[in-house]
């Protein structure tokens, strides 16, 4: 059996605040953290994992959703 391979982009939004920057992925909500710099944020979002655990809680609800109905 082959493995299948889907490539997904996102959006990556950064926004400057008094305390430095806030960033989130547009299409996933959950998916926010900061930083005190535009660099530091923007790793935030990358190595936290953001946005990787809010597509597996997605995953987790979606199964739970179609195996308890």
């Amino acid at each position: 059996m082959g493995v299948l391979v889907m490539e997904i982009a996102f959006t990556a939004v950064f926004q400057r605040v008094p305390e430095g920057y806030i960033a989130f992925v547009e299409e996933m909500p959950g998916a926010n953290t900061q930083g005190t710099t535009l660099e530091e944020a923007r790793e935030n979002l990358r190595e936290d994992e953001t946005a990787e655990a809010v597509v597996e809680r997605a995953a987790d609800d979606a199964v739970r959703a179609k195996f308890l109905d």
